[in-house]
């Protein structure tokens, strides 16, 4: 039955992938406008290497990515591959095909089916098709923001999905709730699905602090901007101060003003600002320099998961003031697979709680997301915090 509900679940996010992209032209799915984005294409390409590099390759399945596809397709995992192709030069890969990459996506997934079915289940593939049906989720919320940034560049304004979005949900106006510190437990127990690094559950001790019920709005960073927010130096991090100078920062990522006021990019193309949605694509450095602005702070993430049953979350992921690290007593898996979160455990901020492109299901209480703090393109915003 485990192996059925997972070829299932198997099948279900292979063609919800595929769905996402439907909206795309072969050209649209091209694209990369930056080296922190990928194209649509290549995000189709190595999910489905994936499977193949640590399911179906272990078992002795006959591969459908020769050594020069694995190359091109491997996104950091040092171990599987000799070498992988450079992150910034994946739009360059016209080769193959969005046919071919497609053809190739229902082989492999042919296949996956296939080795299940024939085969008797095996704990440890089992696990391993699990991860990868969780890895593709993951790269479902990429494929939505990389293509909103790919698409931004285009002075069309050019939308990928022309539908009219759907209306901000009802919002309370913000106050600060309380909450007692004391021992607390950190991480997941471990009983559902999880990455290695929402392990070992561990305690902490916090002090008591309070924390916004709702994340900043738009309105509330307008009036960050409107007072000068973007050229008070005393406000930002030194190299959040010298980023936002050197990149010209004068708004977060997306917005534009004009002589019809503020709008902003989003996927159903742009749109006036909306003053009461949460603020989204901030950097770390942007959502610090707002709190330091507020006189508050952003909060821990041990701080953040103590407070989050009682939050609402979710409309945007929420940078914390957590640098990204094993938890005490973390230890990676072995193999390729021990790549997957451990060695990015360095100069990375702890964001929570997902985002209007988060898969149904990652945004749990334990889910860590992390970037580097100058990040912008994700649909990350803030909720303030501070001592009680």
């Amino acid at each position: 039955m485990q192996v059925e509900l997972l070829l299932e679940r198997f099948t279900h996010t292979r063609r919800q992938t595929e769905a996402l992209t439907a909206p795309l032209s072969a050209e649209d799915c091209q694209l990369q406008a930056s080296p922190e984005t990928s194209p649509t294409k290549w995000h189709l390409a190595h999910t489905s290497w994936f499977f193949e590099e640590f399911i179906l390759g272990p078992a002795g399945v006959d591969r459908v990515f020769d050594a020069t596809r694995t190359m091109l397709f491997n996104s950091y995992y040092e171990t599987a591959s000799t070498g992988f192709w450079a992150r910034p030069a994946r739009g360059l890969l016209s080769r193959p095909s969005l046919a071919e990459v497609m053809a190739l996506r229902e082989r492999i997934s042919a296949n996956v089916v296939a080795f299940f079915r024939e085969s008797p289940a095996d704990a440890e593939a089992l696990r391993r098709l699990e991860i990868g049906i969780h890895h593709e989720e993951q790269h479902q919320e990429l494929i939505l923001t990389d293509i909103l940034y790919n698409l931004a560049v285009n002075p069309s304004e050019p939308a990928y999905d022309a539908a009219s979005p759907p209306p901000t949900p009802p919002r309370e106006t913000s106050r600060w709730q309380h909450v007692s510190g004391g021992r607390r437990w950190l991480g997941s127990e471990g009983r559902a699905f999880c990455f290695d690094n929402e392990t070992p559950r561990h305690e902490v001790l916090l002090r008591d602090f309070v924390i916004a019920t709702e994340p900043v709005s738009n309105d509330e960073f307008l009036q960050f901007i409107e007072d000068g927010g973007y050229a008070r130096p005393e406000l930002w991090l030194s190299d959040g101060w010298a980023k936002a100078k050197s990149e010209d920062w004068r708004s977060p990522l997306y917005w534009r003003q004009d002589a019809r006021g503020w709008r902003t990019m989003s996927l159903h193309g742009a749109l006036p600002l909306d003053g009461v949605a949460p603020a989204r694509h901030l950097s770390f450095y942007e959502a610090h320099a707002y709190a330091t602005w507020k006189g508050a702070r952003l909060p821990t993430e041990a701080e953040w998961e103590a407070a989050a049953p009682t939050l609402r979350y979710g409309e945007v992921w929420e940078w914390t003031q957590s640098a990204y690290s094993p938890y005490p007593g973390f230890r990676p898996p072995p193999g390729a697979l021990g790549e997957y979160n451990a060695k990015f455990m360095c100069n990375q901020i702890v964001l929570r709680g997902g985002s209007c492109a988060t898969p149904p299901g990652h945004a749990r209480v334990t889910y860590r997301n992390f970037f580097p703090p100058e990040a912008r393109w994700q649909f990350s915003g803030a909720r303030l915090a501070n001592d009680a």
